[in-house]
């Protein structure tokens, strides 16, 4: 059976022996800098107590200063797209339509009234039987503030559903400028439409020709005495 010896009692603080050190914290960083300044010249720390008080009223400022808000969006000049700054007139035939004619060419005067040059492409008409372009390009350009006359060449191919005495017709067109690209169809009343009705009764009902002149006799007649 183990025994257990007299319990033998702990040092206290108070006691003449010493503790065994262990480890020892090496100087630290806010002691030293505390040395430092307590040491350095007058002059030194006064510029650096300045220089402390710029430094945290810059911050300050730059904190407390109103933040701006998101940026606007930019609002677009539809005023300068090209739909909105092209003009199309008529002027009338460029030859006179035959009672058989199956196309008519009619001129026009187009006018770019601001902005940047427009580039613009004659596609068709709103009816499948009937298709137009500009002559002699498919394409021209109109510099912006100036006019140009074209030619537009329409030709019937198909008669079934066009109409032939419509009150308004439509030109459908492609425009560009450096703005937008858009298709529009403008509407021409009045003398381009009479005009146009004339080519579709041309192609599409053309005028029978005239019965021959009938002779003055018959050869199986006779006079009675």
């Amino acid at each position: 059976m183990a025994g257990i010896g007299p319990v033998e009692p702990v040092n206290g603080p108070d006691d003449d022996e010493g503790f065994e050190v262990i480890g020892v914290d090496g100087p630290r960083l806010g002691d030293r800098i505390l040395g430092w300044w307590g040491r350095g010249p007058r002059w030194v720390r006064r510029g650096a107590a300045a220089l402390a008080l710029l430094t945290v009223g810059a911050v300050g400022a730059v904190l407390l200063a109103p933040r701006q808000g998101p940026r606007p969006e930019p609002v677009l000049d539809l005023s300068a797209w090209p739909v909105n700054v092209t003009r199309w007139d008529y002027l009338g035939l460029a030859d006179t339509i035959n009672s058989t004619d199956i196309r008519a060419s009619y001129r026009f005067r187009v006018s770019v009234l601001r902005g940047p040059d427009v580039t613009l492409r004659v596609t068709g008409t709103p009816f499948d039987g009937l298709a137009a372009h500009s002559v002699p390009k498919d394409e021209f350009t109109v510099p912006g503030g100036a006019t140009r006359r074209i030619t537009v060449q329409i030709s019937v191919s198909d008669c079934s559903e066009l109409p032939l005495n419509a009150g308004f017709h439509y030109l459908d067109v492609t425009l560009r400028n450096t703005h937008a690209i858009q298709r529009h169809s403008f509407i021409f009343g009045g003398a381009f439409s009479r005009d146009l009705s004339d080519l579709l009764h041309a192609a599409c009902a053309p005028i029978p020709p005239r019965p021959g002149t009938r002779p003055t006799g018959s050869a199986g007649s006779h006079n009675a005495d």
